[in-house]
């Protein structure tokens, strides 16, 4: 099956790539750029431990409203790029989905602020 993460669609000839999750590869396609930040917020918490739960909003056509999965150290992920380029890291967006990741909720696709936090030398 495969989805699209409406709030973070493909939009203006972006590129879009795709979190397989679980053994059954269940496709969810994301912006490339939504992606790389969705890697570093997940693989920070899981390489801390810590299980959550990610939830986006459905695109129109699926008419599903949102989905949730389970994130979980032993659940296998494969996060692939549609571009070559590795994105300019927003630690803003970062921050703001780990921050999500600890509510009730869990952790939930949302759209990059629009202000960027400076780039540190380990983001590069």
């Amino acid at each position: 099956m495969r989805l699209q993460a409406s709030t973070l669609e493909r939009q203006g000839g972006k590129h879009l790539g795709t979190l397989f999750y679980g053994s059954d590869r269940y496709a969810i396609d994301i912006d490339d750029r939504a992606l790389a930040h969705l890697q570093l917020a997940v693989v920070t918490k899981l390489r801390r431990h810590e299980s959550f739960s990610l939830t986006w909003r459905d695109d129109q056509p699926s008419g599903q409203g949102r989905s949730v999965i389970w994130m979980h150290e032993s659940i296998p992920l494969h996060f692939v790029y549609a571009g070559s380029r590795m994105a300019a890291v927003n630690r803003l967006w970062v921050a703001e989905l780990l921050e999500s990741a600890s509510t009730t909720v869990g952790m939930r696709l949302v759209s990059e602020p629009t202000e960027i936090a400076p780039a540190t030398e380990d983001d590069r």
